[in-house]
């Protein structure tokens, strides 16, 4: 696109090409500084954003409620199986993170500083509770078809998660009661939150891995083999990523404030944070996923 502009307003331009804050000359540096700064301090560029990302997240979560609504239909006779227990878990991760969106200028203005810090990180640890299910899942399909027992499995996921959020509401409490000692917690908060992210990452590769690898000696002529291998790989794939973008993200804030994700000015790098390492991974997920259980037969005497 050219922009046409009259020869004599060139006059009046000082050296380095600027007036009433636009740039007619070359990008460079320079520009691309004041760019990225402008769009930080831009109010528009704020909510626009994190409207965005809500809009974003609550498509998600509407679409994994009505995954569970339909895999409920199919099946109303069984309670609440993994799968089940997986889409509600999307559905209540996505909508609160679409709430927070919503009302972030309110959730960083609270006068108790841990509130919206809690606010900020439960759905980040509930992500984490959502998709290590899953490993949790692949390991006991692998400890089955290995048989390897499997009574550890459940109470090992479930010690994992309760010191994870009793680490965190610790975290959270001390910073409640040492407000002066606030920005040294958050950098606690952060690696920890980054551990947690490359443990889930170290989860996804090594069952969604030694499921896939099983599933490769299966014969081929099996029944929904190559489907289901492509469903394991696929999912191994893209939730150790997503895990390592997190924690590696989530490093490099803790030590440069510059890039910190928890606050208002810094909409471009929270899209491109919550896209790849939310939004993006769960929608792919979701739609891995789709297919539902067989319907059940029933059989009826021939009288």
């Amino acid at each position: 696109m050219r922009f046409l502009v009259p020869v004599t307003s060139f006059m009046s331009l000082p050296k380095d090409g600027r007036r009433n804050g636009l740039l007619l000359g070359p990008v460079g540096a320079d520009s691309w500084g004041d760019w990225w700064t402008e769009v930080n301090e831009s109010h528009t560029w704020q909510h626009g954003t994190f409207e965005t990302l809500a809009a974003l997240y609550l498509v998600v979560g509407i679409v994994a409620l009505v995954q569970l609504i339909r895999i409920h239909w199919r099946v109303p006779e069984f309670g609440w199986t993994t799968q089940k227990v997986f889409h509600l878990l999307n559905f209540v991760v996505n909508t609160l993170r679409a709430l927070v969106f919503i009302f972030r200028e309110p959730v960083q203005a609270l006068s108790v500083r841990v509130l919206g810090a809690a606010l900020l990180d439960l759905p980040g640890l509930l992500f984490f509770t959502t998709y290590t299910l899953l490993v949790l899942f692949w390991a006991e399909i692998y400890h089955q078809a290995k048989r390897l027992p499997t009574d550890y499995l459940k109470p090992v996921f479930f010690g994992i998660n309760v010191a994870v959020y009793g680490l965190q509401g610790g975290i959270w409490v001390f910073m409640y009661g040492y407000p002066s000692a606030h920005d040294s917690m958050d950098f606690w908060a952060k690696i920890f939150f980054a551990v947690i992210s490359f443990m889930a990452a170290l989860g996804f590769i090594v069952y969604g891995g030694c499921l896939f690898n099983m599933l490769r000696t299966f014969p081929i002529e099996s029944k929904g083999r190559r489907k289901k291998l492509s469903e394991v790989g696929f999912v191994t794939l893209i939730c150790f990523i997503c895990f390592t973008f997190r924690g590696i993200v989530v490093s490099v804030s803790a030590f440069e404030k510059s890039v910190d994700l928890d606050v208002l000015n810094h909409p471009i790098l929270n899209f491109i944070y919550y896209m790849i390492a939310e939004i993006i991974p769960s929608a792919l997920v979701l739609y891995i996923l789709r297919k539902l259980p067989p319907r059940r037969m029933t059989y009826h005497p021939i009288r």
